[in-house]
């Protein structure tokens, strides 16, 4: 009995059961966390693009501001007027903003009004991959105000 006591004392190490009973919980942790790690990974790369493109367009607003681009009508403002006033964003000669002014009309004694509209058109929307994006990836585009709320939501 003694000799029996000394062994289980002297015991050091797991068994191989025990070894599997852990491999099997990391293996389980494992298959939730990697998952949840890649939609964490895509969604902050969504944010990042809608982030540059909330950033081209306060570009546009700032070269409004500072008269590069004037007029009465819509205007537009390209990549070579807004690279100006960004800083780590390399934009595509397709890029650029287009400011459309408010407008009044009048029509059978009712006036309507809209609001000015500032629209961006930024080729790494297309590289959006979240579903909810797939109109503005469709496109290309996004308007100032629907921009803004997609950078609120979580």
């Amino acid at each position: 009995m003694q000799k029996r006591m000394k062994l289980l004392k002297n015991q050091k190490g797991m068994t191989l059961v025990e070894l599997l009973a852990v491999l099997v919980i990391l293996g389980i942790i494992a298959a939730i966390a990697i998952p949840m790690i890649g939609n964490v990974i895509s969604n902050s790369k969504d944010k990042a693009i809608l982030a540059d493109a909330q950033s081209i367009l306060s570009a546009a607003k700032l070269a409004q501001a500072n008269g590069d681009v004037t007029g009465d009508g819509t205007l537009t403002f390209g990549d070579e007027i807004l690279q100006k006033y960004l800083d780590g964003i390399d934009l595509a000669d397709e890029d650029q903003v287009t400011y459309t002014p408010p407008t009044t009309t009048t029509s059978n004694g009712t006036t309507t009004k809209t609001d000015g509209k500032w629209e961006v058109t930024y080729s790494k929307l297309s590289d959006l991959n979240n579903s909810k994006y797939s109109t503005i990836k469709e496109n290309g585009k996004i308007d100032s105000v629907t921009l803004s709320g997609y950078l609120k939501s979580n």
